[in-house]
């Protein structure tokens, strides 16, 4: 419980480095053993404490990032066993998100110029005496071995200024500087909704250290990550150690183009000791470290790759017989690993790494597969609204909405915006479907309804979204490097398509949370967008721009009626064949083309347009190598240039979404009520395939679909959680109700008979 007692604190000298607030301390004697101490802290900026020079804590870049004008997180850690009689606390600060450089245009200090921390440590005795230590003015400030820290730049550390003395209760600190309160109001703290910090997940040892063409020594890690490199080295005293990363090599030299005005590099000067440098204070997306300045050669044994990002839990798992397949999947996961850092982005190694909503709206649903994020974007919910209340409603591009803080000539402009600004609704309902948590959607039914009635008001006079800044198709493969916008999807199909789609779920969460008034208010919507839809946009089965992202829209979000519907399928069809089964799609068409073409009897065609490795195309970056899923399909051309577009990432996971229908339709699983209490088993093989594995870790309880194909036979084994039903769906066969356990089916599966079974 915060009770008010602590101050925002910080040092009287700005230290531009990472400066020290220190406190020491006596427990209270005549009270017995201690029986409990509770650390409630937060930062402006990012932080670290120790207590008695142990780590109070596992989490880096705490508290994350969050809408910080509002909502302040703080955590609340169990610290008992690093109390003793006599204690030094110590609290770094680093500049991070909220005094780092943010966004792509140099921008720093965006959120305030003065790092600054708040902590209140509650002691129990066992005789129930209570002692409280708390952030105020008799803290002492002091400087750190840090010099320079920057999350898109990197970090500098002097060895020969580390003094571990003062993390000791010996040591001297009135030659220290004081501190002074900082205006806070404390109620913009908030207790995190999810105890999922930005921890370090693993190490990689160096793959392969060798020479590129001009000389320079390059590390390759073999996988590309987000974090930092941790080394020991000894040398001569004063000698620097400088580490470039990068995601990517070009012409056998470091990739360093696609970081813009990031710097990405680290700088380490040695003590004359034996030194261990690990630069928490940044991190970086990197499967490559250019070193310059090592003592001697450098031994794998003296780096690892320290691996960072939420501490989510896995739950869902993919395998399949096809080895290209399975590295799709593992570079989706590694995508979004590296992504889910304190908050969902839109990539690692530039200077950018902003909550795009766009890319979240797509991708919640394998997200939600993959890993348990329940809670994780929930509190990511708590920063769109209040970012929304302070817009007036409108749901900004970004959240937390640093972009706000920009000059409005360098970003687009402050309206709702088709498919992103759509994440008020699309996220909370794909948060619904995968986890049947009511709260989420009585918690974002107000962000939902005041979206989709802004939506409503920005409709011209015929009913269609075709007004306003509009992203259309985002990333269409065919639209030129340096002009994402220009997609061949018509902008107004394309968003009239998206606010039917978030007309259609706030109905249905009004549905859910017995509304009546608002259900009918947005069926109403909904009907009459469907109306103006197909008035103005659609002709016996032809729909405006006539290009796959559009009739994979409206085949997906129901907008045709049956007859234009099977004409759209086909069309559909037709264009993915034409295309010669390459990606003709962006952000918007991506996730729904494979579904759409299963749906209207094309499983063949999903699968060949799955499989293709010809760019653009899912496996063509696996083709080249990659180990994250890219932000353009061509992010790397086939002769091992980087797109000459000023916009290219080879971490994103917004292309990822194909894990949702990967999932589903190879692997069989999905829910068939919100939060898997019934299940549909549905695996439809293709592809050439002979097996797939599908795990899920549900609210319930391990969900699981294997199947086998031998020759013409389709042998499938589902397991059902205890308390769930599942409807095993599988082609020749009717539909069966099943309970909890283990079910083994056997039927008859013709070769190439795949369109035929796909309905």
């Amino acid at each position: 419980m915060i009770d008010g007692h602590a101050s925002m604190i910080a040092a009287d000298s700005g230290h531009d480095g990472a400066p020290l607030l220190r406190k020491q301390f006596h427990l209270d004697a005549g009270h017995g053993a201690l029986r409990q101490a509770t650390l409630r802290q937060t930062f402006l900026g990012i932080g670290e404490t120790t207590i008695n020079g142990a780590p109070a804590s596992p989490e880096v870049l705490a508290p994350g990032w969050s809408s910080y004008e509002w909502r302040l997180r703080y955590t609340t850690l169990d610290v008992t066993d690093l109390i003793s009689q006599t204690n030094v606390i110590v609290l770094a600060l680093g500049n991070g998100w909220y005094r780092g450089h943010l966004c792509a245009f140099g921008t720093k200090a965006v959120y305030g110029a003065e790092l600054a921390a708040w902590a209140q440590l509650d002691l129990v005795f066992q005789d129930g005496h209570t002692q409280q230590v708390v952030t105020d003015l008799s803290w002492r400030s002091g400087p750190s071995a840090i010099t320079a820290n920057d999350l898109y730049h990197g970090q500098t550390i002097d060895a020969r200024l580390h003094d571990r003395r003062c993390y000791q209760t010996d040591f001297d600190d009135k030659q220290w500087e004081g501190v002074h309160r900082v205006d806070f109001d404390p109620g913009r703290l908030t207790p995190t909704t999810a105890q999922q910090p930005v921890i370090r997940q693993q190490e990689l040892p160096p793959g392969r250290i060798f020479h590129s063409p001009s000389g320079k020594t390059l590390i390759d890690f073999g996988q590309n990550m987000v974090g930092w490199v941790r080394l020991a080295v000894q040398g001569d005293a004063g000698s620097v150690i400088t580490l470039r990363h990068a995601e990517v090599l070009e012409n056998g030299e470091l990739g360093v183009r696609p970081l813009r005005t990031a710097r990405a590099t680290d700088r380490f000067i040695l003590s004359g000791g034996q030194d261990t440098f690990e630069p928490t204070f940044t991190f970086h997306g990197f499967r490559y470290v250019e070193v310059d300045g090592w003592p001697g050669d450098i031994t794998p044994e003296a780096l690892r790759a320290v691996v960072i990002g939420s501490d989510l839990q896995r739950t869902g798992l993919f395998e399949c017989s096809d080895p290209m397949l399975n590295q799709l999947h593992a570079n989706i996961v590694w995508g979004m690993r590296g992504n889910f850092v304190s908050l969902p982005t839109d990539c690692p190694a530039r200077d950018e790494r902003l909550g795009w909503t766009g890319d979240l709206a797509v991708f919640t649903p394998a997200a939600c597969f993959l890993f348990d994020v329940n809670d994780f974007l929930r509190e990511w919910l708590h920063d769109l609204v209040a970012e929304q209340d302070h817009h007036g409603g409108i749901v900004p591009l970004v959240v937390p909405d640093a972009l706000k803080y920009e000059d409005r000539k360098n970003v687009p402009p402050l309206e709702t915006v088709p498919m992103f600004c759509d994440a008020a609704v699309w996220v909370p309902w794909a948060h619904w479907q995968a986890y049947g948590n009511r709260a989420v959607l009585e918690d974002q039914f107000g962000s939902m309804t005041t979206h989709t009635r802004l939506v409503r008001a920005a409709l011209s006079p015929t009913g269609l979204w075709d007004t306003g800044f509009q992203l259309g198709d985002w990333l269409d493969p065919q639209a030129p490097p340096d002009e994402p916008l220009l997609s061949k999807a018509d902008k107004g199909v394309v968003s009239t398509a998206c606010a039917y789609r978030s007309a259609t779920h706030t109905a249905q969460a009004a549905a859910i949370l017995g509304l009546t008034s608002e259900q009918e208010e947005f069926t109403a919507m909904a009907a009459e967008l469907r109306r103006a839809y197909n008035t103005h946009y659609v002709n016996d089965g032809h729909i405006t721009s006539d290009c796959a992202t559009v009739y994979a829209q409206a085949i997906e979000l129901d907008l045709l009626d049956d007859d234009d519907r099977a004409k759209a399928g086909h069309r559909l069809s037709e264009l993915v064949r034409e295309n010669d089964y390459r990606i003709s799609t962006g952000f918007i068409g991506t996730p729904l083309i494979t579904d759409a073409l299963t749906n209207t009897g094309h499983l063949d065609d999903a699968y060949r347009l799955l499989l293709q490795r010809e760019c653009p195309s899912w496996l063509y970056p696996v083709t080249m190598g990659a180990t994250t899923i890219w932000e353009r399909w061509d992010a790397m051309l086939p002769d091992g240039s980087i797109n000459p577009g000023e916009m290219t990432s080879f971490n994103h996971y917004a292309l990822g979404a194909v894990a949702d229908w990967m999932h589903r339709t190879i692997g069989g699983l999905a829910p068939a009520a919100p939060g898997y209490q019934r299940i549909l088993v549905r695996p439809r093989p293709g592809g050439g395939l002979t097996h797939a594995t599908t795990t899920l870790q549900t609210p319930h309880g391990l969900a699981a679909v294997e199947w086998r194909r031998h020759g013409e036979t389709l042998t499938v084994t589902a397991t059902i959680p205890e308390g769930c039903t599942a409807q095993v769906d599988l082609p020749h066969s009717t539909p069966q109700e099943v309970g909890p356990g283990t079910h083994t089916h056997s039927i008859d599966y013709p070769a190439g008979d795949e369109d035929a079974l796909s309905k």
